[in-house]
């Protein structure tokens, strides 16, 4: 999951050597946090979150099996 948050993430920005994605992994849920440039972050969440919820709605459906909740946070 982590790739895949990376490789969303790094298509959308203009730095996408400034992309960092850490996951937190614990008993039952995973913390996948994603930083980019500041500049980058409109761009990366979108107008009204658009941006945002699409990458979090593919990320639930690709952790469907593990049966744990996820959650992304963009910093």
């Amino acid at each position: 999951m982590k790739e895949l948050v990376e490789i969303l993430a790094k298509a959308l920005v203009d730095k996408p050597e400034a992309v960092d994605v850490k996951l937190l992994e614990q008993e039952k849920s995973i913390l996948i946090e994603l930083r980019v440039a500041p500049e980058d972050v409109g761009k990366v969440i979108g107008k009204q979150g658009r941006v945002a919820r699409a990458i979090r709605q593919v990320v639930k459906a690709a952790a469907a099996k593990s049966r744990k909740k996820v959650v992304v946070e963009i910093l």
